[in-house]
């Protein structure tokens, strides 16, 4: 049934009427250019394709083990929670609860879903649509709330699995009051490290450009953090990523409204960046001008604040510098070849490890030998971390795991192994039909 009712909504959400609709209704309640909110409806629909037909059945898909006599055989089977919950954040109202809630029904699971209430009409819409598709009504829960009763509720209701997509103070929250019984896929602050082969200068700043400021920078895999290698500082990368970042403009929402950091917020952080000892401001830190976007939300330029790498490990400076600021900012450093230790203890010490790029086509610094004892993709746990010449942190499609690594608690979406791992749990049946020996007789006590 599921499969069916995926294929009929992938039709749908192809149809150039039924997709702008969406784009569309995504720029409303989230500050995103055209082309980003329709990057959400195409992974969606690409999303849906992938499990048409008996792509559903196979998630299901269980084995058997031979027994140790005839009629004994261990069967492990996929099996579904029953009663969960899905929470999802302001920022991609479309893309993630749809994945999430499609991988938990295709699993048997019977969902409550929750979606930050600033953009819930788009998830309203889309349950119209998979209603339209032959969803029946009964299988999904859909409640408007603020945080504090969704709490209320999960506590009261108590759901077998509950999965949290959002900050890490929620995460951490929600994990203590349901017992553990949550998957997360929390906050990141996110890096990237450029390897000392200098190639593609154009389009490096290209990537690092939309990793850190697409959708104003509102991305949990939002590149938060830049080491550069000493051999790109005889380039023009940096003022190359400034000219990219300066030409984003409030009238395409190629930067916008940032909903959960005051403009005043977001300054006083790079205030204190700059406090640091050779820390400098490489572009922005200033409001932006002539909106109306209201006081309660953010509205800076795109901004970097080079820090010394030596000042950013100091332990008075690394919890300040590590500050996820959920909008157009990133740090920026630099680093030697024999500095490459200290970047990995820095990146090691961080606690949300979502994603990571690697740029470079060297495959000595990418995880062979490049210090004997330390390689980058070796030595980091990043759950999506993308390696090679066009690496990036953001713009997962639906056929790539994206989730953490390094916590048990860690939830993936968009692949047959994301669904399965967040949403069944393994069930072992072992059938053991006989016959009893003939010969059988009751033996001593043991």
């Amino acid at each position: 049934m599921y499969g069916d009712i995926s294929a009929k909504a992938a039709h749908m959400l192809s149809l150039p009427k039924v997709s702008d609709f969406f784009t569309r209704l995504i720029q409303r309640v989230s500050p995103k250019s055209y082309q980003q909110a329709y990057g959400e409806v195409y992974v969606t629909q690409k999303f849906l394709e992938n499990f048409c037909g008996d792509q559903v059945r196979f998630l299901a898909r269980s084995f058997a083990v031979p027994g140790n006599h005839l009629g004994q055989q261990s069967h492990g089977f996929r099996w579904p929670y029953g009663p969960v919950a899905i929470i999802t954040p302001f920022n991609f109202p479309l893309e993630i609860p749809v994945l999430q809630l499609m991988g938990a029904l295709y699993m048997g699971n019977k969902p409550v879903l929750k979606v930050d209430s600033k953009v819930s009409i788009v998830m309203e819409q889309m349950l119209r649509l998979l209603h339209n598709c032959g969803l029946p009504v009964e299988d999904v829960d859909f409640i408007n709330s603020d945080g504090k009763t969704m709490n209320k509720l999960l506590q009261e209701a108590n759901p077998r699995m509950t999965l949290f997509t959002g900050s890490s103070r929620v995460a951490e929250k929600l994990a203590g009051d349901l017992k553990g019984k949550i998957k997360l896929e929390d906050a990141g602050f996110d890096w990237k490290i450029l390897g000392p082969d200098v190639q593609q200068e154009d389009y490096i700043a290209w990537v690092c450009d939309q990793d850190a400021y697409a959708c104003s920078g509102q991305k949990c895999s939002a590149q938060s953090l830049l080491f550069i290698h000493e051999n790109w500082s005889q380039t023009s990368l940096i003022s190359k990523l400034k000219d990219l970042a300066e030409r984003r403009k409030l009238e395409d929402l190629t930067v916008g409204p940032v909903l959960t950091f005051t403009t005043d917020s977001m300054l006083e952080h790079v205030n204190k960046l700059l406090e640091i000892p050779g820390s400098k401001l490489l572009f922005g830190g200033q409001p932006l001008k002539d909106h109306s976007i209201p006081s309660i939300y953010g509205a800076i330029k795109p901004t970097a604040v080079y820090v010394p790498l030596e000042e950013i490990v100091k332990g008075k400076n690394y919890e300040l510098v590590t500050k996820e600021i959920f909008g157009p900012f990133q740090i920026v450093t630099d680093y030697k070849s024999s500095q490459l230790p200290i970047v990995l203890d820095a990146l090691e010490r961080m606690h949300a490890h979502l994603t990571a790029a690697v740029v470079s086509n060297d495959p000595l610094f990418l995880q062979a030998r490049f210090y004997v004892t330390n390689q980058v993709i070796g030595n980091t746990v990043n759950g999506t971390t993308y390696a090679g010449l066009r690496a990036r942190t953001t713009g997962a499609p639906q056929n790539h795991w994206f989730g953490p690594a390094g916590d048990p608690r860690g939830a993936g979406i968009g692949t047959p192994e994301a669904i399965k791992l967040v949403w069944s749990c393994h069930r072992e049946i072992i059938y053991d039909v006989g016959p009893v020996p003939n010969n059988w007789e009751i033996p001593p006590s043991t």
